[in-house]
């Protein structure tokens, strides 16, 4: 059974769907004014992760997640480009889906967009205000947080702390608010903005609105789960909650799920584009392979944080090489192996018990810290087993067939590289060479190949290659 740690009730809960065998799963997406940096792809490789292991334990997964294309920060980002925030959302979503195309992140099944749901959104304002828990003031519309009695639960704090912050806020909008806590529904447009017509004059949404009504909208009044990175826990996930509560009248989502952020430098602190200190995934991916990257990400429990640094990248890199060389190693040996000996039941049975272990140590929460150790583990006994004079098919297809299945879960898919005939062909004669005491012929091969970015390793098995 499934585990999974809900950020509401603060503890681990069974995992029970809505609808048998189904998953209604909404992640809050990025603000599309930039490349995404890492703590940006640590969220988005998380939850691809999670969905990948759904998938695997036999869910129908519906995964939505949206694009933020109407904000402060793109109308900023717009007007120093002298481009509209059309165009300025459109030029980064078109990033995102580079950029975590090569993390080798599965597209969302819907990617909704603020703009695309303008009347959803009126109409869901409508509702809370005929409801009493919004109010219009100089043409922005409010919600009334002390109206929800359940405001504060799910970053657990009072409403009587949250008072202290709001009371230090200043400015005109604080001003025409009814309480300081209230937050924005709509707000008015401003000169040379975009906005659009609505009931309370031209304006533009709230950043928090748009999430309630786009999940409500494309998952149902409740859905299974609902993700993002820890920093959204509060106000953004908060204020979602009391928005779609008191429209619906129903609860919003049964398991609220955070990742933890990347940390950088000695002190760890986190990676932000507020704090500067941020390396974005367009750039990185120039310099280090999108593979390793995503191994990095993925490899650790979701909830934790993880420490970028070049050291930890290079462990990832030589973890990754391991784990290649091992699938390298069986296909390889797949072709000399025989049909059936007599230990076959034996170690089919090995194979298993390692199986349950990685469902086991997935299961809880999603574990993938020591879901990643089985893999080493079902790694190293797939070597050992290769050492013998005499393998069988079906136990090399299971055990294969078991480790790549793990590692696509991780977002990770090797190329058969060796079925290339050309290379292949390269390698026979050098085989031969060897054979024939060619010694000049032979390195003049391997000189050939590397010089196209392919390494040999000769091996108890034989030869075999990869690309640098």
């Amino acid at each position: 059974m499934i585990q999974i740690y809900n950020t509401l009730t603060r503890k681990k809960e069974v995992f029970q769907p809505i609808e048998e065998g189904k998953v209604k799963m909404y992640v809050c997406g990025p603000t599309v004014y930039n490349y995404i940096h890492i703590g940006n792809g640590r969220s988005t490789v998380s939850f691809d992760t999670i969905r990948r292991y759904f998938e695997y334990r036999g869910y129908d997964v519906t995964y939505v997640s949206n694009f933020t294309d109407v904000d402060d920060k793109i109308i900023h980002a717009a007007k120093e480009a002298n481009e509209t925030a059309l165009e300025v959302a459109n030029r980064f979503i078109a990033a995102f889906y580079e950029d975590t195309e090569a993390l080798h992140v599965k597209k969302a099944d819907i990617n909704p967009r603020v703009m695309d749901h303008i009347p959803d959104i009126i109409d869901f304002i409508s509702v809370l205000i005929d409801k009493g828990y919004a109010y219009e003031a100089q043409g922005d519309v409010y919600y009334r947080t002390r109206k929800f009695t359940k405001y504060g639960q799910l970053s657990d704090q009072s409403i009587d702390e949250l008072e202290i912050g709001a009371s230090q806020r200043t400015g005109q909008e604080q001003q025409i608010k009814e309480d300081p806590l209230d937050f924005a529904l709509w707000k008015a447009a401003k000169a040379d903005e975009i906005s659009w017509s609505s009931p309370w004059g031209a304006g533009r949404p709230g950043w928090h609105i748009e999430c309630s009504v786009m999940a409500t909208k494309h998952l149902g009044e409740t859905i299974d789960i609902h993700g993002g990175g820890q920093d959204l826990e509060f106000p953004h996930h908060e204020n979602e909650i009391a928005q779609s509560e008191a429209n619906t009248g129903k609860p919003f989502a049964n398991y609220w799920m955070h990742n933890g952020y990347v940390t950088i430098g000695e002190d760890d602190q986190k990676m932000s584009k507020s704090l500067g200190n941020f390396v974005t995934v367009h750039e990185l991916v120039k310099e280090v392979d999108p593979k390793v990257l995503r191994f990095f990400l993925a490899t650790t429990q979701y909830r934790r944080p993880i420490r970028y640094s070049q050291t930890t990248l290079k462990e990832a890199a030589t973890n990754l090489q391991r784990l290649k060389n091992t699938v390298d190693n069986v296909v390889f040996r797949q072709e000399k192996a025989v049909a059936q000996l007599a230990s076959d039941a034996d170690k089919l049975t090995e194979l298993a018990k390692l199986e349950e272990q990685f469902i086991t140590e997935m299961d809880d929460d999603f574990n993938a810290a020591n879901g990643i150790t089985v893999t080493y583990e079902l790694a190293k006994w797939l070597n050992i087993y290769l050492e013998q004079s005499d393998v069988s098919q079906a136990v090399l297809a299971q055990g294969l067939s078991q480790l790549t299945s793990w590692l696509e879960i991780f977002g990770i898919e090797f190329t058969n590289e060796l079925v290339d005939a050309d290379i292949e062909q390269l390698i026979e004669q050098r085989n031969q060479a060897r054979k024939d005491r060619d010694f000049a012929r032979s390195d003049e091969i391997r000189d050939q190949l590397k010089e196209q970015g392919i390494v040999l390793e000769d091996t108890a098995q034989g030869t075999r290659w990869r690309r640098e």
